[in-house]
């Protein structure tokens, strides 16, 4: 891998929105269940890949506020899914090294989702390797009115004043606090929009879009991402 990549600029922090998961398991004339279940091996695999050619944070889009509108039976199982990935995710990170954090309004998760969420970033916090974020019940529209609420309270309580509120505040105040700006935003299976997706954070983010469904990702399909963001000429305000 580091022969693959050597003289590439490689991402600091990847954001992916996992699209696919039902197409690939209807061309396969399989239920969306099995869609899911594999983009959920998919997560392990892709993590480990991005690690081992540098990048230092994965966030991804697992569940999303507007997602509440799919089929109750849908939703239960995605929730099902979520509470085998938490429950597996304390191996993978210990294995991996990994620091697993959970951004979102965890107000509408069942209480043993919470409680392995919150066990799972407890035990994770000093490992060294992959930052992962998982977005769950997340919204970018959702997580800055949020933000504009404690920002808000605080100016109430006389902790804010409202002539210093800034950029630096409010990113201090929204779910992602403390973590680059993703330098590559990867969206699978060809679509062409962020979905209400870290709307805040991506504002000087590379696109890419393949058409490769989730489950098919691959470390192939990764390397031509970062081959796409090298061919991106990365500018900040007209300063290179």
């Amino acid at each position: 891998m580091a022969e693959e990549l050597s003289n590439k600029a490689v991402p600091k922090h990847i954001a992916i929105i996992m699209d696919g998961n039902g197409r690939w398991a209807k061309k396969r004339g399989l239920p969306r269940t099995a869609g899911h279940k594999a983009g959920g091996k998919t997560v392990e695999k892709i993590c480990e890949e991005a690690y081992r050619a540098g990048v230092e944070y994965v966030t991804l889009y697992a569940f999303s506020t507007e997602n509440w509108s799919r089929p109750k039976e849908e939703v239960d199982m995605l929730m099902d899914l979520l509470r085998n990935y938490l429950s597996d995710s304390l191996n993978n990170a210990k294995k991996n090294n990994m620091r697993v954090r959970v951004i979102g309004d965890r107000s509408k998760l069942d209480p043993d989702i919470i409680k392995k969420i919150e066990e799972t970033e407890e035990a994770s916090k000093d490992y060294t390797g992959l930052r992962l974020q998982i977005a769950i019940n997340y919204g970018g529209k959702d997580e800055i009115t949020r933000a504009m609420k404690k920002i808000a309270e605080e100016v109430r309580e006389g902790k804010i004043d409202p002539a210093d509120i800034d950029q630096d505040v409010i990113e201090a105040h929204l779910d992602t606090a403390g973590l680059p700006a993703p330098d590559l935003l990867i969206r699978t299976s060809g679509e062409q929009r962020l979905s209400n997706f870290l709307l805040w954070q991506t504002a000087y983010s590379e696109f890419y879009f393949p058409d490769t469904l989730w489950p098919d990702f691959s470390k192939k399909d990764l390397l031509e991402a970062i081959d796409y963001y090298n061919t991106r000429d990365r500018r900040y305000g007209g300063v290179r």
